[in-house]
């Protein structure tokens, strides 16, 4: 059962410790890795095989059969409802393009700032028996609007080689440009070293395992990464006038996902804290997932109480949630102390769920206290900026001895030459 904690327990117990027990994969990664990166797709085989052994497996590359028959096989409703959600997730993430810059000093220098797409990313996906097609969109668009050329992507398929028509239609809808059937940390080495039939690419995004997670970690330097995500969580503020079932509903909607997953409500009402506790009880009993969402709640659900909105904006900084519901009359007042948060959703009305589908803002979100210095993921993810520079003689004569007494002040006689010798 979730517990109920007073402001003087709250300030004395380190309550908001997250506890994530990941386990120790790292030396088996790096033998993945190194395999792949030496046996290209000779290795990529054997680590599939050896996943599901499918000795007719000839081809790791999906087809354009296998992605026609998957629109055909979904219902149009379904295919509709993907439609539109990728229009709401291009219209949000279209306002994030951003343009470079120049400008002319009076001495004719000029200096500015180029931005240019990745030309190849990679994206990972979740497969196999779980689906997840929101990821997709949520990784590819913003992708594609950046003006990626190139989109990789990579997702498990079942034991007969098969995959979800949802991750299928999702990545054509989404402009992903090749999609293989690989998974775990091998596919994460594929795209990060490229082999016979997987591009090399220069960013990898999406979530993923324990293996994936440990694999980006280890490839990072050779690409970039997105993050290193951490278990699901939600925080909620209430100034007490909510309706508990519908927080109890919204904590559960995280809990659910994983039983590290975190879950906490701040309240500035022992009524309502009592009350979401009762409710979230009823609801357990309804959920399809309901071991995985108790033991999440059991081990990680808290709920706080504060004296004031200020108060519990304050322990909202300092967790830094992945997602963070803001329900209150004036959310949008509330909006203005908070300073660390990933996805943060306003109103009563405002569920998690929103994102996590349909609404535009990306679902792709720092966790375990990152939002304190990083962002969601967005089309700046998949842009590069180079500056550039063009000195006018006049310029450079103006500047030249400033350049040489703070090269100089550095030792580096070498730099100072190099100005000193056009003088």
């Amino acid at each position: 059962m979730i517990r109920i904690y007073e402001k003087k327990q709250w300030e004395s117990e380190d309550i908001l410790k997250r506890r994530n027990e990941v386990p120790d994969v790292s030396e088996e990664v790096s033998q993945i890795i190194k395999k792949v990166r030496e046996g290209g797709d000779r290795a990529l085989f054997e680590c599939e095989r050896k996943r599901h052994p499918r000795p007719y497996l000839n081809s790791l590359q999906v087809s354009e059969r296998e992605f026609d028959e998957a629109f055909t096989a979904l219902p149009g409703e379904l295919l509709d409802t993907m439609k539109r959600a990728a229009a709401n997730i291009e219209e949000f993430h279209k306002r994030q393009l951003c343009e470079g810059f120049s400008y002319e000093r009076p001495d004719g220098s000029i200096l500015g700032q180029h931005v240019m797409p990745i030309e190849k990313v990679g994206l990972y996906i979740p497969g196999g028996s779980a689906s997840y097609p929101s990821s997709i969109l949520m990784n590819a668009i913003p992708a594609r609007i950046a003006g990626c050329s190139e989109i990789i992507m990579t997702s498990p398929s079942d034991k007969e080689g098969r995959m979800s028509p949802l991750i299928l239609a999702s990545a054509k809808l989404a402009g992903v440009t090749k999609l293989f059937k690989t998974g775990g940390a091998q596919a994460i080495a594929a795209m990060a070293y490229g082999t016979e039939s997987i591009p090399k690419v220069y960013k990898i995004t999406g979530p993923g395992n324990a293996y994936v997670a440990e694999a980006k970690r280890q490839v990072f330097g050779t690409v970039a990464i997105d993050m290193i995500a951490g278990p699901s969580e939600v925080l909620i503020i209430s100034d007490g006038k909510s309706d508990p079932d519908l927080l109890a509903a919204d904590l559960l909607s995280q809990a659910e996902h994983d039983k590290a997953a975190t879950a906490v409500l701040i309240t500035l009402s022992r009524a309502e804290a009592e009350a979401v506790r009762d409710r979230i009880e009823e609801r357990l009993k309804r959920l399809l997932r309901e071991d995985i969402a108790r033991a999440s709640v059991d081990s990680n659900g808290k709920i706080l109480i504060a004296e004031s909105i200020g108060e519990a904006a304050a322990l909202s900084n300092e967790l830094a949630p992945e997602h963070l519901e803001i329900s209150t009359d004036d959310p949008f007042e509330c909006l203005k102390l908070i300073k660390n948060a990933g996805s943060i959703f306003l109103g009563r009305e405002t569920c998690e769920p929103l994102g996590d589908y349909f609404a535009g803002p990306n679902h792709t979100l720092p966790t375990m206290g990152t939002a304190k210095f990083s962002s969601a993921l967005s089309v700046d993810d998949f842009v590069k900026r180079s500056q550039f520079l063009c000195y006018s003689s006049k310029a450079f004569r103006r500047d030249a001895e400033d350049i040489i007494r703070f090269a100089e002040a550095e030792g580096l006689t070498g730099h100072a030459e190099a100005i000193r010798a056009r003088l």
